[in-house]
């Protein structure tokens, strides 16, 4: 019986990898009425397809991924997915700010979140790559807004490059807070692009706190360019579909998991 189950369910995941390679994007109210199964195991189906970077799951679904690990998708197609998950933990990592720090919010669709929640505090300096982040925070009074400058990432909306490493070098911050787009907790973090992750690697050693907001999406996955090892990492917000392999060997490091 256990036997069979595991064979079906391979060969429903075989078969939503098929309609989703025609159609480019899945629905799990759809697969759910196809399969005859709950919308629960879809959605733990399309869960573990991406954690084997098969597929990015969506809003309501999953969308197709070419594969590869230095693809660079655009802030507006990352914009779209775990939505809820990363706006709970942005609200999260936000109260980990307070009064007088000068903090580093790097670019990213989660550290936006952060971004957007902010504005309950009159006195902090914060350092930004991300012109989309700056935009946010003009908005609030008090604020310190430095923008290190370089040229510009249009996919991230993110300044790197010589011009920003070098004004970043001489800049010391009580805590950087960083989103990723691969998380192993065996090696490390990875971003798809290397200007990003030597700005990344020069915030990490300028930052008394390192502090990685990561939806539970990006365990298990590599991309092209690393950043650091784990050693590096002080807290890790995440929410609650983390793995408990990767949950444990985090707090097994010394590292503060916080679940948003």
């Amino acid at each position: 019986m256990q036997a069979r189950k595991r064979s079906s369910t391979v060969e429903r995941r075989k078969q939503i990898l098929n309609e989703l390679s025609a159609k480019g994007q899945v629905l799990v109210n759809e697969l759910s009425r196809e399969y005859h199964v709950s919308e629960v195991t879809i959605r733990n189906d399309l869960d573990q397809l991406e954690r084997k970077n098969m597929l990015i799951r969506a809003r309501g679904g999953a969308i197709k991924t070419e594969g590869g690990v230095g693809i660079d998708h655009h802030i507006s197609e990352k914009d779209k997915l775990h939505i809820t998950e990363k706006a709970r933990i942005g609200k999260r990592a936000a109260q980990l700010i307070s009064e007088h720090e000068t903090v580093i919010i790097d670019s990213g669709t989660t550290t936006m979140e952060i971004a957007k929640n902010l504005g309950h505090l009159s006195d902090i300096t914060v350092i930004t790559n991300a012109l989309n982040i700056a935009s946010q925070l003009i908005q609030y009074n008090g604020f310190n807004l430095i923008i290190p400058g370089g040229y510009l990432r249009k996919n991230s909306l993110s300044l790197v490059g010589p011009l920003a490493e070098k004004n970043l070098q001489n800049l010391f911050v009580d805590k950087v807070f960083m989103g990723v787009d691969g998380f192993d907790t065996r090696h490390g973090i990875y971003t798809p692009n290397m200007e990003e992750a030597s700005l990344n690697e020069i915030m990490i050693r300028n930052a008394k706190e390192v502090i990685l907001v990561s939806d539970s999406s990006k365990f298990f996955r590599r991309s092209l360019a690393y950043i650091c090892g784990i050693e590096k990492i002080n807290r890790v917000v995440t929410d609650n579909g983390i793995p408990e392999e990767d949950k444990k060997r985090l707090e097994d490091a010394g590292i503060e998991v916080i679940i948003a």
